[in-house]
């Protein structure tokens, strides 16, 4: 074979590899622009044929309004703080108590609701239902909340309600007392029009959820098991309506939990002999310990993103960004990694992309010259969907990689199981119709919640479990959770109230309809 005739093979095999890829490259920017254009997963229900309900409507009257903000800034007002898991304000729960039944006495007093106390200070409603072989459903809210101090920086005193430019400031305006306030003051409103549901349903409201609720929402489930209650979907607080805060966005978006992040607290020792700080070893306790909690700060947790709902929240917001990233996010099967190392570069979307891990506590040293025997570090990991504790805990020790430095689990669970988004997602669907029949500018997308609710003891009882607070947050509000000047707008505590009043008896239906893609239309 001549050089020449060699140098035309090389020739034609690098340009069949090149052609190949070039047709490899339009083949997919064919597939997802095609995708781009038709992807549509908000469409679903919307357009379909539901079944006709005579519901009731609520206009409130300027005394209602006075009345109702009242009895919401006097909720408020009531200190009901979870100070630790072992202790808490009971004077104000037996306070919050005599309150509700004074704030709602047609809830109290109807015979169609049977109401009972549960371990003391937590309240469990059972509204009865005209068929009850229609499954019922459970309404979830809580009464204690995070300790505030007035010294931290607060516009007004955290429990005193006050009203500055249309907003209620204090602790648990949003976190949870609007949820609980706006679920009974619309269960009162429907009893007093004369409304009796056909779907018979729970409020639960537990008063420990801040320290895990392993006294009030564990013992509402103990009861409601006792019973044989088994739930069509629970619906507890989490995630909200965001406006103005996820970037490049066009308007607000309704998250719906579907899932929860798993939790792990991890313990990391070092026991070495004492010594003086004269004559120091080459490493001490603090050292060792110092060197494990920076080998985990430097290799973070594998990058999961697609993996949990967190995949879906994107799709469903897709048609709501421009291009170029509305073309990203219409194709996470081909562009998922491009957005994971984009997410992660930042704390509160690092979140969604992996298990996170946290350092702390750090404890060592009992004398400025003492070379101390022990050193402990504590680490707590938020778990993502689709890892277990076991392997967060099995990744923690091989990242350590140290034998002198003991790894333990202290407590944990698993991240919870994922709830259904599609059409025939009871609970899903019920939640997405009421946001858009009030708020019908607002996309509604499927997400996971990075925090804990009381509503992860209640597996046992359903498979559907969702996590939405219809409280609009706007930039800056985040951090008003569990923070400072914690805030809800009296327009939008007076939204939750009708929400929940539209919920009710939209639960009322006997099934969802078909697809409207699947509806024969002549």
């Amino acid at each position: 074979m001549t050089e020449s005739g060699s140098k035309l093979r090389i020739f034609k095999f690098l340009k069949i590899i090149i052609s190949s890829l070039l047709i490899t490259v339009l083949l997919l920017f064919t597939i997802a622009a095609i995708r781009t254009l038709s992807l549509d997963v908000n469409a679903g229900l919307q357009l379909a044929h539901w079944e006709k309900t005579n519901n009731k409507s609520l206009v409130i009257d300027h005394h209602q309004r006075e009345e109702l903000l009242a009895n919401f800034k006097e909720a408020i007002r009531i200190p009901t703080v979870s100070f630790s898991n072992t202790e808490s304000n009971t004077t104000a729960l037996h306070e919050f108590d005599r309150f509700l039944r004074k704030a709602f006495p047609t809830v109290f007093s109807s015979s169609l609701v049977h109401h009972e106390l549960v371990a003391n200070y937590s309240h469990l409603f059972w509204v009865k239902g005209s068929q009850p072989e229609l499954v019922p459903y459970m309404l979830l809210a809580h009464i204690d909340v995070v300790p505030a101090s007035e010294s931290d920086g607060w516009e007004a005193p955290p429990f005193s309600a006050k009203e500055i430019d249309g907003f209620i400031y204090g602790r648990g305006t949003i976190d949870d007392k609007n949820n609980l306030m706006g679920i009974l003051q619309a269960l009162e409103y429907l009893l007093l029009k004369g409304y009796a549901p056909r779907r018979g349903f729970y409020i639960g409201l537990g008063h420990d959820e801040e320290i895990s609720g392993l006294n009030g929402a564990t013992n509402i489930v103990r009861i409601l098991k006792q019973r044989g209650v088994q739930l069509l979907f629970v619906m507890d607080e989490c995630l909200p309506i965001l406006d103005g805060i996820i970037p490049a966005i066009e308007g607000p978006a309704a998250l719906i939990g579907l899932s929860e992040k798993g939790q792990a607290v991890i313990k990391l020792s070092v026991s070495v002999a004492p010594g003086h700080s004269s004559m120091p070893p080459r490493e001490t306790s603090i050292g060792i310990l110092a060197t494990a909690v920076k080998r985990l700060e430097d290799n973070p947790m594998p990058r999961l993103f697609g993996y949990g709902p967190e995949g879906d929240t994107f799709e469903h917001l897709a048609h709501k960004f421009s291009l170029p990233l509305k073309f990203i996010m219409s194709n996470l099967w081909l562009f998922s990694p491009l957005l994971s190392r984009i997410l992660e570069r930042k704390p509160v979307s690092n979140a969604f992309v992996r298990t996170t891990t946290a350092v702390t506590f750090f404890n060592a040293g009992v004398k400025i010259n003492v070379i101390p025997s022990l050193a402990e570090a504590y680490v707590n990991l938020r778990i993502h969907s689709a890892q277990s504790v076991q392997e967060v805990l099995d990744i923690i020790k091989d990242t350590v990689g140290d034998q002198r430095v003991k790894v333990e689990l202290v407590n944990g669970f698993d991240p919870l199981p994922i709830s259904g988004a599609d059409d025939k997602a009871f609970g899903f669907q019920i939640i997405k119709k009421t946001v858009l029949d009030l708020f019908p500018t607002v996309t509604v997308a499927p997400a996971i919640c990075i925090g804990n609710t009381d509503s992860r003891h209640f597996v046992d009882l359903t498979k559907n479990i969702y996590r939405f607070s219809p409280a609009w947050f706007k930039p800056g509000d985040l951090e008003r959770f569990h923070g400072i000047n914690e805030r809800i707008s009296t327009k939008n505590y007076e939204e939750m109230i009708v929400f929940y009043f539209n919920l009710i008896q939209n639960c009322d239906i006997r099934k969802l309809p078909e697809p409207h893609s699947s509806v024969h239309e002549l």
